[in-house]
């Protein structure tokens, strides 16, 4: 095996990188690719932790026997189930039949619900230990993070956290494996990208698991996705911690949906008139243009949002419904919240805006503006108003 590939010594990546698929979860784009990161241990006994996903099985394959060549796995641990990680499995059983599964009580459900595998299980639980020789593994489970069966294995030989998708992102490998070798502020976006809209819901959870591993001793973080955190594991966790905390930067998202302009041009001058206002990071996005997942991330990132609507069949825009449907089941808080809109012969838009900020209990910006047929000086004073408030609260009031 090339050193080139090895975290440690006897600790080894084995993952790859998929620039092919288009869509994470057939929904998220991947204009940047993402990496399946898995690894393998050669101790007396081989551990090789997570798999990826099936549509690079043979080329995986290939790196586990560049490792270790004749030699034969031992155990194969399972952090998660889901098939991005766990697709290449059921080869791999193939490859080495005598191969012990490790996992907790939750994860054989799901590998024998998925791959009909139903033998050679080695059951773990919340602090167990598995001893390879010179690594000494230890299990910590982490249930929805971010599914039922997800846990965390810490080697405490070597400090290192293999964390499964949490401290993970979006975005391939491009030749650099480790934080010290990559530009984290890429991977920065395409991190808090996964996490607002893959784990942001359990950020709850993220607490509390955060808390529970605070008291180990890491030196580095290898997770299913992105760059491995060698030089400052610290970095990622201090972005999980931050994100799940619900802070944010001072800026402001200001996300609509038009059918023939009119909400657009609302958009564009509020957006100016913040600007004027000393706020320099404004995003304006049409919900219809803009994939969900970019308007998410940024809005999880600054501490304004402007939301608008025209009406639509005396209801809101379809993808501003999207967004308001995704926004509410994250469960976001503390954001400061001003509503917009436009209506013909009758509403729709802004009231279902409306109806979402009851929910959220996001702090209110002014008053919600509704323009009929086309906005009107009335309606442009009142988009000053706001634009100068909201500009002012979060200069005031950046988390």
């Amino acid at each position: 095996m090339d050193c080139r590939l090895s975290i440690m010594e006897r600790v080894h990546w084995i993952g790859v990188n998929d620039r092919e698929t288009t869509l994470f979860e057939n929904f998220w784009p991947l204009d940047r690719g993402v990496c399946y990161n898995s690894y393998l241990i050669t101790d007396e006994k081989v551990a090789i932790i997570d798999t990826v996903k099936f549509n690079k099985t043979e080329q995986y394959l290939s790196k586990v026997k560049e490792v270790i060549g004749d030699r034969k796995v031992d155990y194969l641990i399972v952090n998660h189930m889901e098939p991005d990680h766990s697709g290449s499995m059921k080869a791999l059983v193939a490859a080495y039949p005598d191969m012990q599964i490790v996992g907790n009580k939750k994860t054989f459900d799901f590998i024998r619900g998925f791959y009909d595998i139903t033998e050679n299980f080695l059951e773990v639980a919340e602090g167990d230990e598995l001893d390879l020789g010179y690594h000494k593994l230890k299990f910590f489970l982490t249930p929805m993070i971010h599914w039922p069966e997800t846990m965390m294995t810490y080697d405490q030989t070597e400090k290192i956290l293999f964390s499964m998708d949490a401290f993970g992102g979006f975005g391939s490998l491009d030749g650099g494996l480790f934080d010290d070798e990559v530009n984290v502020e890429f991977y920065e976006d395409e991190i808090r990208r996964y996490y607002s809209n893959i784990v942001a819901k359990y950020s709850p959870i993220v607490q509390r698991a955060l808390g529970r591993l605070g008291a180990l001793d890491l030196n580095v973080i290898a997770p299913t996705h992105g760059p491995i955190w060698r030089t400052s594991p610290k970095t990622i966790v201090d972005y999980y911690d931050k994100w799940s905390r619900y802070e944010a930067e001072e800026g402001v998202v200001i996300v609509y949906g038009t059918m023939y302009g009119n909400t657009a041009k609302m958009a564009d001058y509020v957006a100016r008139i913040i600007s004027e206002n000393g706020v320099k990071n404004v995003r304006v996005y049409d919900a219809s243009k803009t994939h969900l997942s970019y308007i998410l991330s940024d809005i999880w990132r600054f501490k304004g949002v402007i939301l608008g609507s025209c009406a639509y069949n005396m209801n809101i825009f379809p993808a501003m419904e999207l967004v308001l449907s995704k926004l509410e089941h994250t469960g976001l808080k503390n954001r400061y919240l001003g509503v917009f809109g436009n209506k013909s012969w009758s509403g729709g838009g802004v009231s279902a805006i409306d109806a979402f900020a009851e929910k959220v209990k996001w702090e209110r910006i002014g008053s919600s503006i509704e323009a009929t047929y086309t906005p009107k000086d009335e309606e442009f004073k009142a988009l000053v108003k706001l634009g100068k408030e909201m500009a002012q609260r979060v200069k005031d009031n950046p988390l």
